[in-house]
Formats: structure tokens, sequence, C-alpha cells
């Protein structure tokens, strides 16, 4: 069973995620935030934290941009949070900030496909993204292109998904 759960941001999605994995008996909590070797970025650090604290104490936690490897070697169910922070990382590692939109898309594209046929696991798999384009038009180029792609990115994968939770305001609706 594959799940996508998105929605905006603050609105309750990972506590959702996390509470469809309560009842596993063993879960690996895949982080796909900066990579490693990137700068230490303090507020993601505290967000990690704050996650791990409500998390229960067997699961685990593995840090990584490449989901894709992370869920074939995983023989645990898995929540992957989020696919916002994976589009950050591969932009920042490709340095593809400012190219076009096409450019972008087309490795998102690579990525997503990677990451679509590793779903295709027994185990339950439940992905957090952001909802995202629902708002004002992003002031600055970075903004726009990670709106769009993101919308991409999450289209694809919800097409890999059994199903797609929308939270809002944490109330959850399965689309």
């Amino acid at each position: 069973m594959r799940i996508l759960v998105t929605g905006g941001v603050r609105s309750g999605k990972s506590h959702h995620a996390e509470s469809l994995l309560r009842e596993e008996p063993s879960v690996s909590y895949l982080a796909t935030g900066p990579d490693e070797a990137a700068e230490p970025d303090p507020d993601w650090a505290h967000r990690l934290a704050v996650h791990r604290a409500r998390r229960p104490a067997t699961w685990t936690t593995v840090e990584s941009s490449d989901p894709a490897t992370a869920l074939a070697e995983s023989t645990d169910a898995v929540l992957l949070d989020c696919l916002g922070t994976w589009l950050t990382a591969q932009v920042d590692r490709q340095g593809m900030w400012e190219e076009p939109v096409d450019e972008v898309t087309s490795m998102m594209r690579h990525e997503t496909a990677r990451l679509t046929a590793a779903l295709q696991r027994p185990q339950l798999t439940v992905l957090v993204t952001n909802e995202v384009g629902l708002g004002v038009v992003p002031e600055h180029r970075s903004g726009r292109l990670f709106r769009d792609v993101l919308g991409e990115v999450n289209r694809e994968v919800a097409a890999a998904c059994d199903e797609v939770h929308l939270v809002v305001a944490g109330r959850v609706l399965v689309l």
C-alpha cells in the first residue's frame, strides 16, 4: 500500500502520516533533506529533532536525498517526509535554481521515475508532500520554480499511489 499525504505548511500532514504507521512493527523514517556535505542548517536540525521526539523510539531515522535507493534497501514500512525537501536537495545538488523550468522539470522527471519505481514494494509506504499553488504567485523565481516542479512531482507520485490524503487544518480528506 502506498499513500501520499499532501496539504499546506503546518496543516498536520506529518502527524497524520505518522498515525498511519503506528501499528507497523518496524518503521524507517526517511528524512529527505539536505545532503550531509551541505552547510549545516540549524532550522533543519531543529525540525528533525521535533519530529524525532514525537515518533516512537523503535522507528529508525534515515537521512537521504536519494529516496529511491533508500526505499529499495529497506524491508521496513517507510515514512518519506517530504517530497518538497527532496526536490530542494535535488535542485541544490545539481545547481539548477537559475536553469529554465523545463530543464529542472526534465531532471526531476528522471528522479521521480526512479522514486515511483522504488515504490513498487510490498511494505506500507507513506509519503508526505506540500500542496503548492493554491495561494499567491511567489515573488521570487526560485519560489515559482519550486511550485511548478513540485506540482508535477506530486502529480506523478500520486499516480503511483493507492491513496492520496489531503490534510487541511488538521482534517483529512481521502481523495
